[in-house]
C-alpha cells in the first residue's frame, strides 16, 4: 500500500511555528516513506475561519518549499459526503440526539455521560452524538509507544454533528481520512486524547484505522502551547530557510548540519534523508523561544 499522509489545517488564522513543525513533521514521513503529502483545508466551522487565511496557509507552505503531491481538498465541498455517514450511523442505531448544553455537563464534572442515550429527543435544537458501543481504550503511537486513555475520555458518546448543524471535527476528519485513503495519522501530542474516540468511529464504519505518530508540541511555556487561540506569531514567509532550521532542530536533526544550508530545497531533501522517528524528543511539550 502505497504511504500517504497530510496536514489538514484550518482556516482560522495563519500558520505558526507549532504550525510549521506538525506540517513539516507530516511531510518528512511521507517523503521518507516514499509516499504522497496531501493537505486539507478543514473549513467546516465558518464562524471560526479568517478571511484570507486559506491562502496565506498555502502561500506559507509553498514559501517553505512544501509542495503537496494532489490538489488541495477542502471539507467544505464534501457535506454530502458527512450526511452519507450520519444516515450510516443513524441506520445502524449508532447515534442519537442530544439537548444538553455545555453548562450541564461542565457541572457533572466535564464528561458527557450518556445522559439523552436512550431518550428519543427530537432533532429541533440537539447535537448528534456517536452512541459509542464499543469503546477503544489504548493504542500504538509509532513514537511514543503504547498510549492509554482514562476509562471516561475511551467512553463518551461524542458529538458528530452540533446543535447549530455543523458537522463535528471529529466526524470530519475521520471521514476524510477515509476518503483520501490515509494511511498514517502525522500531527501534534496536543491530539493523543482525541485519538480512541476517532479509532472507535472508525471500527463502526467498518474502516481500517491508520498508524498513529504524534510530534511533540512546541510550547512558549510550560502547559502554554504554541496556537492560534494563544496568538502565537505567524511565520515570516521571507525567513523560510530559517524558520525550517528551527523547526528541523526542534524534531530532533542536528543543528551543526541544518546550519548547513541556505536554501530551501536542498535543506528538505536533505532532511527527508536523514529522517527518522527515534530522533525525536521524547516529550510530548517542548519549550520553544525563536532564536535571533
Amino acid at each position: 500500500m502505497t504511504y500517504t499522509g497530510r496536514f489538514a489545517p484550518s482556516p482560522s488564522g495563519p500558520l505558526h511555528f507549532g504550525s510549521l513543525v506538525a506540517a513539516l513533521g507530516s511531510y518528512l514521513q511521507a517523503k521518507s516513506q516514499h509516499g504522497k503529502w496531501l493537505v486539507r483545508i478543514e473549513d467546516i466551522d465558518p464562524p471560526r475561519e479568517q478571511p484570507g487565511a486559506t491562502r496565506e496557509i498555502l502561500s506559507t507552505l509553498q514559501a517553505h518549499g512544501l509542495e503537496w503531491d494532489a490538489d488541495v481538498s477542502y471539507q467544505s465541498h464534501f457535506s454530502h459526503y458527512y450526511d452519507e455517514i450520519l444516515q450510516y450511523l443513524s441506520e445502524h442505531s449508532l447515534s442519537y440526539n442530544c439537548n444538553c448544553t455545555r453548562a450541564q455537563i461542565k457541572a457533572i464534572g466535564g464528561r458527557y455521560q450518556g445522559h439523552c442515550r436512550d431518550r428519543q429527543h427530537h432533532p429541533a435544537g440537539c447535537a448528534l452524538r456517536f452512541r459509542n458501543c464499543h469503546p477503544v481504550y489504548q493504542f500504538q503511537d509509532q513514537h511514543l509507544g503504547l498510549i492509554e486513555v482514562d476509562r471516561a475520555t475511551a467512553e463518551e458518546d461524542f458529538i458528530v454533528r452540533r446543535k447549530d448543524r455543523l458537522y463535528a471535527y471529529q466526524l470530519a476528519v475521520v471521514a476524510d481520512d477515509i476518503r483520501q485513503g490515509i494511511t498514517e495519522v502525522v500531527r501534534g501530542a496536543d491530539l493523543l486524547d482525541t485519538t480512541t474516540s476517532q479509532i472507535a468511529l472508525y471500527r463502526a464504519l467498518g474502516a481500517v484505522p491508520p498508524r498513529w505518530l504524534h510530534l511533540p508540541v512546541a510550547a512558549a511555556r510550560a502547559g502554554f502551547k504554541l496556537s492560534k487561540q494563544n496568538h502565537a506569531p505567524a511565520i515570516d514567509n521571507n525567513l523560510a530557510v530559517d524558520n525550517l532550521r528551527q523547526a528541523l532542530v526542534f524534531l530532533g536533526l542536528p543543528g551543526q548540519q541544518v546550519g548547513g544550508f541556505d536554501r530551501v530545497d536542498p535543506l528538505l531533501q536533505w532532511a527527508a534523508g536523514q529522517w527518522s522517528v527515534a530522533q525525536l524528543p521524547s516529550a510530548r511539550e517542548v519549550l520553544w523561544l525563536p532564536s535571533d
